[in-house]
């Protein structure tokens, strides 16, 4: 039986630095992990940290160059059996709401039909905005698995609601999900 391919999306937030560790505790579980990042996520850590903990390429354009024809975005949604996006935006949230495809990890979880687990990071006033709820409803009708956001220190200072769910049950709902 063939490892389960995990798409680790990491988007824009102070949370990002986590996501080394749960790729790194997805390969421990055994998952093929590749990683999808958006262009505000590298301001928070870097494609080669991910690259090394996930052993594969870190997808940052739709236009990553590829030995034969397919466009790399259509092959990791053909290939996923999970999307887990950790930490999750408030933006990538508003654009999963939408159907918006202006980077490779919204496209990703345009085509994909896999399951799809969102971890949200986000100052807390972010998160109880009427906007940021009408899209978590919007998605959770869709299917999507939400894990978080946990209640605690904020990075911008405040305490509330917000904080990513830590790495160690993160992994857990996501192999939850692979369990199904």
């Amino acid at each position: 039986m063939s490892a389960p391919v995990v798409i680790l999306g990491v988007t824009g937030s102070i949370a990002a630095y986590k996501s080394a560790d749960i790729a790194s505790r997805l390969l421990r579980e055994g998952c093929e992990v590749h990683v999808v990042m958006t262009a505000a996520a590298e301001q928070f850590i870097t494609p080669l940290t991910l690259q090394t903990l996930s052993r594969n390429a870190v997808v940052r354009s739709s236009a990553t160059a590829r030995p034969d024809w397919k466009p790399v975005h259509i092959e990791l949604a053909d290939r996923a059996s999970l999307l887990l996006i950790a930490p999750a935006s408030a933006n990538v949230l508003a654009e999963l709401a939408l159907g918006l495809a202006g980077h490779p990890l919204a496209e990703i979880a345009l085509a994909t039909r896999a399951p799809l687990l969102v971890a949200p990071a986000m100052n807390g006033n972010m998160w109880h905005h009427p906007a940021t709820q009408q899209n978590v409803t919007t998605l959770k009708s869709r299917g999507v698995h939400f894990i978080g956001p946990e209640e605690g220190l904020l990075a911008c200072g405040y305490e509330g609601t917000g904080r990513l769910a830590e790495p160690p049950e993160i992994v857990a709902a996501a192999m939850a999900l692979l369990a199904l």
